[in-house]
């Protein structure tokens, strides 16, 4: 895995991306998420900020969290511009070193994945804790490679959302997974090609 500095490679990464106007929200997220009732929402990796605009107009509070400045700065200009300023609260932490305070009803990691070191399993463990009674942590990783990743390796594997489960050691008696699984959608890239791929979903509740 590679050791550089992850503040200078995602601002890296989003400085070489023309800057969004209205991103699109994760699909997983929409329908795990269209339904419940607002609350206090931690979208961990918001990078470009779909999901936060979409859950902000949902009605919900949200803190975005990126180890990018250039993210975080984007993002608080399209919450203003879009009139949801009041709702996102962007924050940079370079996780696990720091983490955002505050409770939550609901925890949004949306493809927190890096080729960087990071450790992942402490920062979502964090995040678990960090949820109030009969709160949830959304999970979704990668399960397969799309034809634009950045990782081509044929050989790279992904934990199944049980793995990822387990990794995060929480005790059964207060967490309960409710939902692993696999599930296959037709996405698009960002030069517009579409291909089959696989997410991995794993949602964790805090009992009540």
């Amino acid at each position: 895995m590679d050791t550089a500095d992850p503040v200078a490679f995602w601002d890296g990464v989003y400085a070489a991306r023309p800057a969004a106007t209205d991103p699109r929200p994760n699909v997983r997220l929409t329908e795990t998420v269209t339904g419940l009732p607002p609350g206090d929402v931690l979208d961990l990796g918001c990078g470009e900020g779909g999901d936060a605009l979409w859950l902000a107009r949902q009605g919900w509070h949200v803190t975005a969290v990126d180890v990018s400045g250039v993210a975080v700065e984007r993002l608080t200009g399209l919450a203003h511009a879009h009139g949801l300023g009041d709702r996102i609260a962007a924050e940079r932490h370079d996780l696990p070193g720091s983490f955002p305070r505050g409770a939550f009803d609901l925890v949004s990691a949306h493809y927190f994945q890096t080729p960087l070191e990071l450790d992942r399993a402490t920062v979502l463990r964090k995040a678990a804790h960090a949820l109030r009674p009969g709160g949830a942590l959304l999970v979704v990783d990668h399960g397969s490679t799309a034809p634009w990743s950045w990782n081509q390796d044929p050989h790279v594997r992904y934990p199944a959302p049980q793995e990822v489960a387990a990794d995060l050691g929480l005790d059964p008696a207060r967490w309960t997974v409710e939902r692993a699984a696999a599930p296959r959608r037709t996405a698009t890239g960002p030069d517009g090609r579409t291909a089959e791929v696989t997410d991995h979903v794993l949602i964790v509740r805090r009992a009540a």
